[in-house]
């Protein structure tokens, strides 16, 4: 037996016995309760960081918890393989995309292997591996039959000299990253899936999350953007043409002094007329240039030109001018907005920069009658009571705007509606590392699905990849040109490639099911391991990847293929890990970071500029010099110290910082478990030399204090785990247990075996590989990972004294160890009788006496 804990030496032997046993394979039992753990798949970058170690720590420790509660658990692993950067790698370096990635992954998978994960690798899946694609593009015919996938055109970034689709974070401040070009916005035609034919059941569906956190819940519903309205239509003045806009304010459309268009509208060029067209064109050039971005900041001034046309204010009857803006986009409601310079601050500013009229119709309700009129500073954007607004002066905004509604659909002039932010979702993708889109375009007969029998549409390996010219797939005749599986008229494939969301919609259905070569997943065996119970992953997700995955849950619901309503029962949003770096405060956040390695710690400036420099935690980055590499901490403490400090150093949903001396904190601890065990077994004890009767009935007071102490920790680590995954304080228990057995003066007693068994189980989820070794040690043959969880025994808890403090005038005077059975009557008896209260309250009158149960009593003496 050895003496002293040594990481290296058990932790290979133990992941090799897991895998042997088959510990983390997936059950299929229906006798027990179903668990399904899940970490966000990793992006197969080529190495894991510390944020990845502290997600899948996080959803480990709860697996291993939960099967030794009982239930069969599924925890898999996969990876988010398709995507811009093999597309890069390959273009860079000459490699293959599908070589890069792969290498990757074999990389990454044993990175999480060393780590002892109790990952069940069955279940692996790659999304750029044809055998998954096949069924993302099954998903996408589904979509397509039942009239949720359709075309349209739609801008897209397109660099001018590599004549190529560029993605938004490919666009350095409004220039190629390849070629440095100044990017252009330009119309493709491209695929959508219509999300917002559930944009109301998403919202409200938000409601049986009881399990997510609050504020990812919010962030959600202000994505799909619900608002309440009118639309109204304003007409041409000399056309056959009306301008649509959308507004949650009808009550403030007597104020409208002018119309604006997004300079993309199809009617700019129609209202504009001969005078302004070459100004208007030159400004419609110019806004194209512009990301979404740039052209709808807060902090950016608001730019626009008036088209020289009229329309008309159907409400009072007068012609208003019809402008462009930078800030009104074409993708955004109708494309076109009213102007109410009074009542909005956006517009209010703009009118004043353009020296448009400003026209007052709501103002504070005073009381008075008539309404005073009141000069504007600033837009006034309360409610109050309607002026200038002809049969409804006078009444109150909020009641206003229905009726102005109900007016306005009488009079035809607009209706109530409501309308969501939400968009739907360009899936289309000018690249080649992704799912082919499976469609084939036909002359005769238009777009045909491609037969499920011919899936997966594969990927080409004899592709060129440049950089430059459109989609790679493209280019390669071979691949493109078809016959039409319907007609058989020559035709061309799809070109373009799905957004990888697409593949991160569904993943976690294909886990349980996910070597099945004939079904995307058999019905049964997926509605029974979903929805997933726990997720675990970035806040960064929190819309996009979340919304997708719950919007593709209901179209496979309502296709009949699953029976639930949304994938993920209980969320958690981890923190970031963090470490110390220096900053700059003076530069801009892109090069304000300044590694530890460049800077002298005695005197820490900024070695291009010499300006002091701050040291701060920020989230780990390669650009920041902070990082901390997994196998350092591995090599030099073992994977169950890093555990722990994961686990301990900050609650899983906050920050956590990297911190030196608390990784070998934890060390020490595992250290002194380690000690009290190995000395626990020295001296003769073992798990089979327990005696139940004798711990069940404790006979010294150093005994049942000790027990209490063990199922004190019994309960309050698995509320703590099971309260809200508070790993913090669960370890802090185990911790307190320690210190107990340590300080227990009855090393030979049944009680301290009963602990030291105790601790090991309570620690097994924490630190898995020390657990597992002392556990065998002490004698037991099987996993200390499939034994049962322990509950703990409400009568252990009790306690036969209580210290009861003595109180004169408010005053301690002392202390004393009370029998616990006592009520307030006894102890104001036992404490009266009590020699510190006598010497205390000797020769004066007791005015009051104040008992509090369990804990003092106070007397108020003269």
């Amino acid at each position: 037996m050895e003496s002293r804990y040594n990481p290296a030496d058990i932790e290979e032997k133990w992941q090799n016995t897991w895998a042997e046993l088959g510990l983390d394979k997936t059950v299929i039992d229906s006798n027990k309760p179903k668990f399904y753990a899940l970490s966000m798949f990793p992006y197969p970058s080529g190495s894991l960081h510390m944020g990845h170690v502290r997600n899948y720590t996080i959803t480990d420790a709860i697996a291993r918890l939960k099967r030794m509660q009982g239930y069969r658990v599924l925890h898999p692993m996969g990876w988010d393989a398709f995507g811009l950067p093999a597309e890069n790698a390959a273009i860079d370096r000459g490699v293959p995309p599908a070589k890069w990635t792969y290498q990757n992954i074999e990389q990454m998978r044993q990175q999480l292997k060393r780590l002892g994960y109790s990952i069940d690798w069955d279940c692996e899946v790659a999304t750029c591996s044809p055998d998954y694609y096949k069924w993302t593009q099954w998903i996408f015919l589904r979509f397509f039959q039942a009239g949720l996938a359709y075309q349209k055109e739609a801008a897209v970034n397109w660099d001018p000299v590599d004549q190529t689709v560029v993605a938004n974070e490919q666009v350095i401040d409004g220039r190629s990253w390849r070629s440095g070009a100044i990017v252009e916005r330009k119309l493709l035609r491209q695929w959508f899936l219509k999300i917002t034919d559930y944009a109301e059941e998403l919202l409200n569906d938000l409601d049986k999350l009881p399990g997510w956190p609050e504020r990812v819940k919010l962030m959600q519903a202000n994505w799909i953007g619900k608002s309440t309205g009118a639309y109204l239509e304003f007409p041409v003045v000399g056309q056959d043409e009306k301008i649509g806009v959308y507004t949650t304010r009808p009550d403030t459309v007597y104020g409208v002094s002018y119309v604006v268009l997004a300079p993309e509208h199809p009617l700019t060029e129609k209202v504009t007329t001969p005078e302004q067209k070459a100004a208007v064109q030159a400004f419609v050039q110019e806004v194209s240039n512009q990301s979404e971005m740039e052209r709808t900041a807060e902090d950016k001034p608001k730019r626009g030109m008036s088209t020289g046309g009229k329309a008309i204010n159907p409400f009072t009857g007068e012609e208003i001018p019809i402008w462009i803006a930078d800030y009104v986009l074409y993708e955004y409601g109708t494309g076109a907005v009213m102007g109410v310079p009074a009542h909005d601050a956006r517009d209010f500013k703009f009118a004043k920069d353009q020296n448009l009229p400003i026209k007052v119709v709501i103002v504070e309700d005073t009381g008075k009658m008539p309404v005073p009129q009141q000069t504007l500073k600033a837009a006034y954007t309360e409610p109050g009571v309607l002026v200038n607004s002809q049969q409804f002066d006078g009444m109150a905004s909020v009641d206003a705007k229905k009726a102005v509604v109900e007016y306005a659909e009488k009079q035809g002039y607009g209706k109530a509606r409501i309308q969501y932010r939400l968009r739907d979702w360009l899936i289309s993708r000018q690249r080649y590392w992704g799912a082919p889109i499976p469609i084939i375009h036909c002359p005769n007969c238009g777009a045909v699905p491609v037969p499920d029998s011919d899936l997966p549409v594969k990927l080409p390996d004899d592709v060129e990849l440049t950089g430059r010219g459109g989609s790679p797939l493209a280019s390669l005749e071979s691949w493109k040109n078809v016959p039409c599986p319907s007609c058989g008229t020559p035709a061309q494939r799809e070109t373009d490639t799905m957004d990888t969301f697409i593949d991160s919609s569904w993943y976690f259905l294909r886990f349980t099911d996910a070597k099945n070569e004939d079904k995307i997943f058999e019905p049964s065996r997926v509605n029974d391991f979903m929805p997933v119970d726990q997720y675990v992953g970035g806040i960064e997700h929190a819309i996009l990847h979340l919304l997708y995955s719950r919007f593709f849950t209901k179209v496979l619901r309502d296709r009949g293929l699953l029976n639930f309503d949304e994938p993920f029962q209980r969320l958690l949003t981890q923190g970031m890990v963090q470490g110390l770096t220096y900053m700059n405060p003076n530069k801009s956040d892109k090069d304000k970071w300044v590694p530890t390695s460049l800077v002298n710690a005695e005197d820490p400036r900024d070695p291009k500029t010499g300006e002091p420099l701050q040291l701060v935690y920020a989230t780990m980055s390669k650009s920041k010099g902070n990082g901390v590499a997994p196998e350092d901490v591995i090599a030099k403490y073992g994977i169950d110290t890093a555990r722990m400090f994961i686990l301990f150093k900050a609650p899983p949903e906050k920050d956590l910082e990297w911190d030196e001396a608390d990784v070998e904190g934890q060390f020490r601890f595992l250290n002194r478990v380690w000690r009290l065990v190995t000395e626990f077994i020295a001296a003769g004890g073992s798990s089979q030399k327990i005696d139940q009767s004798q711990i069940k009935n404790p006979q010294s007071k150093i005994e049942k204090d000790l027990r209490r102490a063990i199922h004190i920790a019994i309960k309050e680590i698995t509320e703590d785990i099971e309260g809200g995954y508070q790993f913090n304080t669960a370890i802090s228990e185990l911790m307190k247990l320690s210190n107990a057995l340590a300080d227990a003066d009855c090393k030979q007693s049944p009680v301290y075996a009963e602990g030291i068994n105790t601790l090991i189980v309570l620690l097994a989820p924490f630190a898995p590989h020390i657990a597992d070794e002392l556990w065998h040690q002490l004698g037991n043959t099987e996993s200390v990972h499939t034994h049962e969880w322990l509950k703990f025994e409400p009568e252990a808890l009790a306690v036969d004294e209580i210290t009861l403090v003595i109180q004169i005038n408010g005053k301690k005077r002392g202390d004393l160890q009370a029998p616990a059975n006592l009520d307030k009557i006894g102890l104001e008896q036992f404490a009266l009788n009590s020699e510190v209260t006598k010497r205390h309250i000797e020769g004066k009158e007791i005015k009051k006496v104040i008992v509090v149960p369990g804990k003092l009593v106070n007397f108020v003496v003269a």
